[in-house]
């Protein structure tokens, strides 16, 4: 089966391709975009005794030269000290101007990657080669890039967009349980967001063997976004679906709770809230918590509704003493709403009772 190409139209177009055994084919299709130089191939500890050396090896046969950082896996690398190693490291290959960085692994090391990318020479060029579910439906695709800082999530960061996405699906093969679901949590956020049949095919069939259909779905979708708001000043902000309080899950776990199963949790708080404020337009709590539940993700925390509160206040789509919730009205259509800090605590409350 030839790949999908999805072509996203922001400011700089380029394509996301989706299909199997593509990390043997990089080197060719990176050509397409970027004539032959040096790359620094940035990837995790996980990642690289993987995949390294075949993508290494096929950029190489298409006449460009490489580099590789790698540093350990986790959400607590994704920090200023990273973004700082990496940045050296370019400086030391040296990478030029006309040079290129490539992201090799998960949503912490396309973040990262291209956070360098955008600051190293004010600015070079990178690609995105995503290997995880989740970094495959989201982080790779729309031009985010970030670190977190000790006060939350992803607040130091730019937008800039790749040249071009490469997903392999070959790569879940080596992803286990718990972080597929990751993926798949984002993965329904963007059913809830734009189609109802998307979000039945969570409900009624086994996801694994709609791999290409789903990915092409969410990459679609995130990409009519982006392309409508490219800087995330309106019609983007729907895509933090479940994130504002998803993030605060994760800081006030310290990480240890991973961006998805986060995400879960806040997505059925926010409805169960929703819910009961009437905000939607039909009883969604059951029907969402049942797919997630099916799904493998959870559903609830042991957090307070004070704690999560203090962390979500340092979210950085707070504005000054407004913050913007992604509220679900149906099956396939959100909308935002502007709330006072001083009444989240209430809606959390609400979302945390069964």
């Amino acid at each position: 089966m030839d790949p999908q190409r999805i072509r996203i139209h922001t400011e700089k177009e380029y394509d996301v391709v989706i299909g199997k055994n593509l990390l043997q084919k990089s080197g060719e299709l990176i050509s397409e975009v970027v004539a032959p130089c040096r790359i620094a191939i940035v990837s995790d500890s996980n990642v690289a005794p993987l995949y390294l050396e075949k993508v290494e090896r096929s950029l190489q046969n298409a006449g460009f030269e490489t580099n590789a950082f790698i540093f350990p896996a986790g959400e607590k690398s994704k920090n200023i000290q990273t973004l700082s190693d990496i940045l050296e490291f370019l400086g030391e290959i040296p990478l030029t101007r006309t040079d290129c960085v490539v992201a090799l692994g998960g949503g912490v090391t396309g973040d990262m990657a291209g956070f360098a990318a955008g600051c190293y020479l004010r600015g070079i060029r990178y690609i995105q080669i995503p290997t995880t579910f989740l970094a495959s439906v989201d982080s790779s695709v729309g031009g985010k890039t970030a670190v977190n800082l000790g006060a939350g999530k992803n607040l130091a960061g730019l937008f800039l967009q790749p040249e071009i996405v490469i997903c392999d699906i070959d790569t879940f093969d080596t992803l286990t349980d718990e972080i597929f679901a990751d993926g798949t949590a984002e993965a329904i956020k963007t059913a809830i967001l734009g189609s109802k049949e998307m979000f039945s095919v969570f409900e009624t069939e086994n996801i694994q063997e709609k791999l290409p259909e789903i990915i092409g779905f969410c990459v679609a979708k995130k990409g009519e976004i982006v392309t409508a708001d490219e800087k995330e000043s309106g019609l983007r902000r729907l895509l933090n679906l479940g994130h504002t309080i998803g993030h605060a899950i994760e800081k006030c776990s310290q990480y240890t709770i991973s961006h998805g199963h986060a995400v879960a949790i806040g997505t059925a708080i926010i409805t169960r809230c929703a819910d009961k404020m009437g905000w939607t337009q039909e009883h969604l709590t059951e029907r969402i918590i049942q797919v997630l539940t099916k799904n493998g993700l959870p559903t609830t925390t042991s957090f307070t509704a004070e704690e999560l509160c203090n962390a979500a206040l340092a979210d950085k789509k707070r504005k000054g003493n407004h913050i913007t919730l992604i509220i679900p009205q149906t099956i396939g259509h959100c909308t935002t709403i502007d709330i006072e800090v001083n009444e989240l605590k209430d809606i959390i409350t609400k979302g945390l009772e069964s």
